[in-house]
């Protein structure tokens, strides 16, 4: 038999092991699935902490249920380990680490660079690699590959196996979790698609889209998510020239919302975040300047997206100062910090920009998010207040920044002396004396 029918073997028959590189959002709750469909698996991850949960069972991902994760660790097909020699044993290993951009806008692919050198280390005959963290096109072809083909000495597609399958997590998503999302895999050779694709047939219960190659894959992830930063950017500009014609945009948009084909509804906000749509645009503005070319539709929309949290002050400013109040020792509340609603995850949220923006100006700002006790964000740490009447009563302005499903909104407007809704948080409440929309 030969290595590809036997890794196909393998997997048909759930004999392979399989290891995941990475466990956070992406990369638990794939490892989860994969335990649960049989396969053993191996976590990988340098931060000791998260192996440690892991093989104790303890879920620390909102999209993971903790009864999964902790069956899947006393049946012993789940564990976890900090090393990477493991990768020996393992026959098939995806790659879910973070790709952040670095203080120039310019991806930060060290951490796939470092997890390939490592699985390069141990990389065996008969193997298959999957790229999942979002990057630019071209990665997995021009960075993974050459990395492995070189410390291993082994060739792709000949004695192992490449492919690129963008992750699609949608945190606090309640029909959409990673079992019933459709995955797109493109692999480095016909081969390498039809045993990325095989694999996670056996997994996932959603449809398997095979594309050509891995730039295909990559593109496509890109353009997800650029899709929405666009049409968000869109939405926001739409919000700030409402608001010089006093036009209600909310209302706006459900009255577009009405036509039933050609349009899909988007929504004004503070800004954009999450580890997606505010990084992924920037990997192909990125890339594009290599055949030069010039992003403008992208890189304007990401403009609009980022002026959001400065606008957001400046309407604040405008609002304080219809009561003689300036910014500098005005008292801020902000409701919700999370980058969206009903998750614990702040990575990239606008919230973070606005409050930085309001301590510039010298207010006192403090943040109520019963999803996130405490934060941390340039080096100064903060802590939750209590959503109750006193300190609603004591803010001078009141500014809500994440619509969680499990604020009473009734109680916060009567018990504020004004409400700025970024959000459209308080559609229901009839008396809206106290509250401005963006």
């Amino acid at each position: 038999m030969d290595i590809k029918s036997e890794l196909l073997f393998k997997i048909k028959n759930k004999t392979a092991t399989v290891g995941v590189v990475g466990l956070g959002y992406v990369g638990l709750p794939l490892s989860v699935e994969k335990a649960k469909s049989g396969y053993k698996t191996i976590g990988f991850d340098v931060q000791k902490q998260k192996v440690d949960m892991v093989n104790q069972g303890v879920n620390y991902i909102g999209d993971v249920v903790d009864s999964d994760l902790s069956e899947m660790v006393k049946k012993g097909v789940l564990s976890a380990t900090s090393d990477f020699a493991f990768i020996r044993d393992v026959d098939c290993v995806a790659i879910c680490v973070p790709t952040p951009l670095d203080e120039y806008q310019q991806p930060d692919i060290s951490y796939v660079r470092s997890s390939s050198e490592k699985i390069a280390e141990y990389l065996h005959k008969g193997m298959l690699v999957v790229l999942e963290s979002t990057t630019y096109p071209g990665t997995t072809e021009e960075l993974v590959k050459p990395i492995l083909e070189k410390i291993s000495g082994l060739k792709c597609g000949q004695d192992f196996y490449l492919a690129f399958s963008p992750e699609r997590v949608d945190p606090g998503n309640l029909i959409y979790k990673t079992k019933n999302t459709p995955k797109v895999v493109g692999g480095v050779g016909i081969d390498s698609t039809e045993i990325a694709a095989a694999l996670y047939r056996n997994v996932l219960e959603s449809e398997i889209f095979e594309v050509s190659c891995p730039a295909v894959a990559e593109m496509e992830k890109i353009l997800e998510n650029t899709y929405r930063n666009i049409n968000i950017g869109l939405a926001n500009e739409m919000a700030i020239i409402c608001n010089k014609m006093n036009i209600n945009v909310w209302e706006v948009i459900e009255a577009a919302k009405t036509k039933p084909y050609g349009f899909q509804a988007f929504y004004p906000g503070p800004g954009i975040g999450g580890h997606c749509i505010p990084l992924d645009p920037f990997y192909l503005t990125w890339k594009a300047r290599e055949y030069d070319y010039h992003t403008r539709l992208i890189e304007t929309s990401g403009e609009i997206n980022n002026f959001m949290p400065q606008y957001v002050i400046e309407r604040a400013s405008k609002i304080l100062n219809r009561f003689k109040k300036p910014l500098n020792g005005s008292k801020i509340l902000i409701l919700g910090v999370a980058y969206k609603q009903d998750i614990d995850d702040y990575r990239e949220s606008p919230a973070l920009k606005v409050i930085e923006n309001f301590e510039k100006e010298g207010s006192l700002v403090s943040y109520i998010d019963p999803y996130i006790p405490e934060l941390k964000h340039k080096g100064k740490e903060y802590k939750a207040a209590a959503l109750n009447a006193e300190n609603l009563g004591k803010a001078d302005l009141v500014v809500i920044t994440t619509m969680h499903s499990c604020f009473d909104y009734a109680f916060i407007q009567e018990n504020s002396k004004y409400i700025f809704d970024t959000k459209n948080a308080m559609k229901n409440i009839r008396s809206r004396n106290n509250i401005e929309l963006l």
